[in-house]
């Protein structure tokens, strides 16, 4: 019995880059490295690597058009970051908001760790996909920024291609043991809503890790 979740999403993707090709892959990763949900690169790239192991993608077509993909939405998230910085202070819902004394603080951190910070980041899942925002409020010189997202975008995206290709050769085996991922994946999702939840709600304090309010805290922000 295939997971139910993660089932369908994976025949829905593999159909799609099956369709589009190349050009349907280079969507995926830019749309998923401008950071938005629900797919990430972790279930795209392994798909690419079915495909690749079908013989329908070449390797470095693959790579490439995911690696061109990455960089086209990371700029973007990048140009977002870099000319709404303005606009960022003003978003957040109750105390889960971003303020100038944030920014001014990864302003200084990127003055000093930005290349190491953006090329580190994009191994990390989840983060690999949100730092150009603070990397372009922070005015990041653009063409290193590219150079380091490249950098660190290359040994992620083969190793999840590679993973892809084992998988698909598998396959049948792997598939008998999908469907015990459900429940920890719903419990994940869960918990990620819980915690963002808490913070709007002014219950724990915006960052991480969790804390609760003060009541004094609390009480100097009224």
């Amino acid at each position: 019995m295939m997971l139910s979740i993660l089932g369908p999403v994976i025949g829905l993707i593999t159909w799609e880059l099956a369709t589009i090709g190349l050009p349907g892959l280079f969507v995926l990763m830019a749309v998923e490295s401008f950071g938005i949900p629900p797919v990430p690169s972790e279930v795209i790239l392994p798909l690419a690597g079915f495909l690749v192991a079908d013989g329908t993608f070449s390797l470095s077509g693959a790579m490439l058009a995911a690696t061109l993909g990455g960089l086209v939405g990371s700029y973007a998230a990048y140009a977002v970051g870099r000319w709404w910085r303005h606009r960022i202070v003003t978003l957040g819902l109750g105390r889960l908001r971003l303020e100038p004394r944030h920014l001014e603080r990864v302003d200084r951190f990127f003055a000093r760790h930005g290349e190491a910070t953006v090329g580190l980041s994009r191994l990390v899942p989840v983060i690999r996909s949100y730092v150009s925002y603070p990397a372009g409020s922070a005015k990041m010189e653009p063409v290193r920024f590219g150079l380091f997202t490249v950098i660190g975008s290359i040994p992620f995206t083969w190793a999840l291609i590679y993973v892809g290709t084992v998988l698909r050769a598998n396959w049948v085996e792997v598939s008998t043991y999908l469907r015990y991922f459900d429940y920890p994946l719903i419990a994940l999702v869960a918990v990620g809503i819980g915690f963002i939840v808490l913070q709007i709600a002014g219950i724990l304090e915006p960052g991480w890790p969790p804390r609760r309010v003060h009541k004094t805290l609390a009480g100097s922000n009224k």
